[in-house]
């Protein structure tokens, strides 16, 4: 039954937060049915349209995403019907659906809407897009980000990322990508960039890079999800465990990473009883899963998530095994090297042997390109200077970080602490 009317723009503001959240299973659903990612975004925007002209006069339905989903359906089928090519599918579809009785307020089966956003992630991510091209659709498909949003995100201005956008779904129609989970070796080359895709959308919604929130919990609860999903569909792939294992440690902790009025709160100073312990138990199974499934070295994902258990194990922030997290980043280097893990390395070697180690690591990538402009690099080297009584160059670099910060809140925080250094 649909709840009574809200008038305005409270119904306005009530759609956009549903379709935010439920486009990606609409897109999923219907691109399931018409075989074509970008048709299947046109008409969850209809299906939106209809929202927009119904839920303000009729009111909003018991079930928002099952509404949208049944009514991008149905003009999916609408579709299929005027298109002479399609005459047979129609036969199939259309008579099933239509002997089906119409139920916006049914949920529909989890099962099938997991199995069609894996579907969505394995086309979004095909080898005949470009990198760039992957990672803007699955965040437009799935993670809900708006063209603006993906843009401000990369540092391109927004026609680039529109066009990467529409270039990459009339690829993948030319090209006439399948829409479905690959099987065999076609799978196994695709699932790299799968998982770095989910990791993608989770770092999104865990730390924000621009607007005014630091979380985005939406993001990282859809990324968690098909996660699990992976998982459970291929049980045998030890870096899909690694990944899923990092991703539950990484959200155990989202309760505590920000305090009462949304500033972050940095991981010494974090509560650990609002660490959530039942995503901490499932980490660990699941980074045991990728220990058993694994015939060589850990990879990437399942070192990462070994750093994220070093930390869940640790009853106080006193207590974290330094000298270990510094030596599975060394792993890390070694498998993965990236500067970002020099410098998350960095970090963890100051903790074990002492802030002018870390220091000495940080300085090495002062002339690195790729964090000529990254926020974290000024801040770490800030917080070391002042663990050394260099205060006054600490002050500087605090400053540098906040002129670098995109997100709002992440600026703050580091005005505060620049401006929290004895004179």
């Amino acid at each position: 039954m649909a709840r009574p009317d809200i008038p305005g723009s409270a119904a306005a503001h009530a759609i956009e937060t549903v379709f935010r959240l439920e486009s990606p299973r609409v897109v999923a659903g219907v691109a399931r049915i018409v075989r074509d990612i970008g048709i299947a975004e046109e008409l969850a925007q209809d299906a939106l349209v209809a929202a927009l002209e119904r839920w303000p006069r009729d009111g909003v339905p018991d079930n928002p995403g099952a509404w949208l989903m049944a009514t991008a359906r149905h003009r999916a089928v609408d579709l299929i019907r005027r298109r002479e090519t399609y005459a047979r599918k129609l036969a199939e579809i259309g008579r099933d659906l239509e002997t089906a009785p119409p139920s916006y307020d049914a949920p529909a089966d989890p099962d099938d809407i997991d199995d069609d956003l894996l579907r969505l992630v394995f086309t979004t991510c095909h080898p005949v897009l470009s990198a760039e091209a992957r990672t803007a659709l699955t965040l437009r498909l799935l993670g809900g980000l708006s063209t603006a949003e993906i843009a401000r995100a990369y540092l391109v201005p927004e026609p680039t990322i529109a066009q990467r956008i529409v270039r990459a779904k009339r690829t993948l129609a030319k090209q006439n990508v399948a829409f479905e989970v690959p099987y065999g070796p076609g799978r196994e080359a695709r699932l790299g960039s799968v998982l770095d895709v989910i990791y993608l959308i989770f770092n999104e919604g865990y730390a924000a890079t621009t607007g005014d929130d630091l979380l985005r919990p939406g993001l990282c609860e859809d990324a968690l999800r098909l996660a699990r999903v992976l998982s459970a569909l291929m049980p045998k792939e030890p870096e899909v465990h690694g990944l899923t294992s990092l991703l539950e440690f990484q959200a155990s902790r989202t309760a505590a990473r920000t305090g009462p009025d949304g500033a972050p709160v940095l991981l010494k100073d974090q509560s650990r009883r609002r660490w959530n312990r039942m995503l901490i138990a499932r980490g660990i199974r699941a980074l045991d899963r990728a220990d058993a499934t694994a015939t060589g070295a850990p990879g990437p994902y399942a070192l990462q998530a070994a750093i994220a258990a070093c930390h869940a194990h640790a009853h106080a922030y006193e207590d974290t095994d330094w000298r270990a997290i510094a030596t599975l980043y060394g792993l890390l280097a070694a498998r993965a090297p990236s500067p970002v893990v020099e410098l998350n390395r960095a970090v963890a070697v100051s903790m074990a042997d002492g802030p002018a180690e870390g220091l000495k690591l940080v300085d090495a990538l002062a002339t690195e390109p790729a964090l000529r402009d990254y926020h974290l690099l000024p801040s770490v080297r800030a917080d070391l200077l002042a663990r050394l009584g260099r205060t006054t160059e600490a002050r500087a670099e605090f400053d540098r970080a906040a002129g670098l910060a995109r997100n709002e809140k992440e600026r703050e925080l580091l005005l505060r602490r620049a401006a929290g250094l004895p004179a």
